[in-house]
């Protein structure tokens, strides 16, 4: 059968799951669940792909709610990228939702060709992108071994084939100090509640250079419990951004000496600690975001347009390691952005019934592309649009 053909026939086979992809996104959406507790979600998706053929293992690479499916044992292997964590007291305001329902969809579409295409389809459930940096841990526990190209899409108010985003680090800070009386004995004070204002101003001056990219921003979880009384600890809760991983590095070291400055400053003591691994940024594979553009537009898909680098995703992890691509599709219009409780809203709509399907099919078309084109010993097969 020429690709074509085996193209038209993928399309046919993820409309024909039409019901079952769009019923498991609402159902992840009806139920949200925070990173690492994405229980029914995981179960879901591996329950479906079961269903269909697939080898399921879940738990998997030791998260609890991480799972790892296979199809298919030919030469060439993709994986199929699937994220369900939702946000807390938001939901699905991220429409992950969406992304396991195309993850699946791909999946469902790709099966009964894997064989005939010299596919291995590898489905990676991947748990805690909102926080936790659950790629990261998969990647470091082997999910992405062997992996000869990875992908997922994303819902977001613009389309964009070649998404860019920022790496971003993570920082815990706490101060001990000494508490006291204010009005009978002040100076037997250490204020930690000082020594985090001190530091927020330094951090506040060093804004003002720092390159255009790099952001640092955060909150104070405590700084006391009464005004009454010398606060003896603080904390706070920082994230840190810049455009390329190689400059996280150095943004850290300036951000951590002004919390040490705060510290130094009230005779307080810090500590600094990561809570979870850096999240890295995307860069996608040029060969796959070449034939992404190309099936997307035999789609029908609103033109890409071209944009600077915007939120974070553990996916840039994977991509600094793996062939990837992170294409986001548009749902709203612009009309409100994801991390907005009207993005929720929009993560059922028409249009993000379009997206799971759409973003479903060329996925499975860009996998068979892949195969093909490593099958006949170039990087990936040049653009074969099928009918529409």
């Amino acid at each position: 059968m020429p690709l074509s053909a085996t193209k038209q026939a993928v399309r046919d086979r993820v409309h024909a799951h039409r019901d079952e992809l769009l019923a498991l996104s609402r159902r992840i959406h009806a139920h949200p669940e925070t990173a690492f507790e994405e229980h029914r979600a995981a179960a879901w998706c591996a329950e479906l792909l079961r269903g269909h053929g697939y080898f399921v293992t879940a738990p998997a690479h030791g998260l609890d709610t991480a799972f790892s499916a296979t199809l298919g044992s030919g030469p060439v292997t993709v994986a199929l990228v699937c994220e369900y964590d939702a946000l807390p007291g938001l939901g699905h305001a991220c429409g992950h939702n969406l992304i396991a329902a195309a993850g699946l969809g791909a999946a469902l579409g790709l099966a009964p060709y894997a064989e005939r295409l010299g596919l291995t389809v590898r489905v990676i459930g991947a748990p805690a992108e909102e926080r936790g940096a659950g790629k990261a841990l998969l990647l470091e526990a082997g999910a992405f071994d062997g992996v000869d190209a990875a992908m997922m899409v994303h819902p977001c108010p613009v389309e964009v084939a070649d998404f860019r985003s920022f790496a971003l680090g993570t920082l815990s800070v706490r101060y001990t100090g000494r508490a006291a009386h204010p009005s009978l004995d002040p100076h037997q004070g250490r204020n930690a509640a000082d020594a985090l204002t001190v530091a927020q101003v330094a951090i506040g001056l060093l804004r003002q250079q720092l390159p255009p990219h790099w952001r640092v921003h955060g909150i104070t979880t405590a700084a006391g419990t009464a005004p009454n009384l010398i606060p003896d600890s603080a904390s706070a809760e920082y994230e840190i951004r810049a455009s390329a991983a190689e400059d996280l590095a150095e943004l850290r070291a300036r951000v951590e000496d002004c919390f040490r400055a705060g510290a130094l400053a009230t005779g307080c003591e810090v500590e600094l600690t990561r809570p979870e691994p850096d999240y890295l940024d995307m860069r996608s594979d040029p060969a796959l975001l070449a034939l992404w553009r190309a099936n997307a537009a035999a789609l029908g898909r609103p033109e890409p347009v071209e944009s600077g680098p915007f939120a974070c995703t553990d996916m840039g992890n994977v991509s600094h390691v793996v062939p990837s691509i992170h294409p986001v599709l548009d749902i709203t219009g612009g009309a409100c952005a994801p991390h907005e409780a009207a993005f929720a809203e929009a993560a059922l709509g028409a249009e993000a019934e379009r997206a799971v399907l759409d973003g479903a099919v060329a996925m499975a078309w860009t996998a068979a592309d892949v195969a093909v084109g490593l099958a006949s010993g170039g990087p990936a097969a040049g653009p074969v649009a099928a009918n529409k």
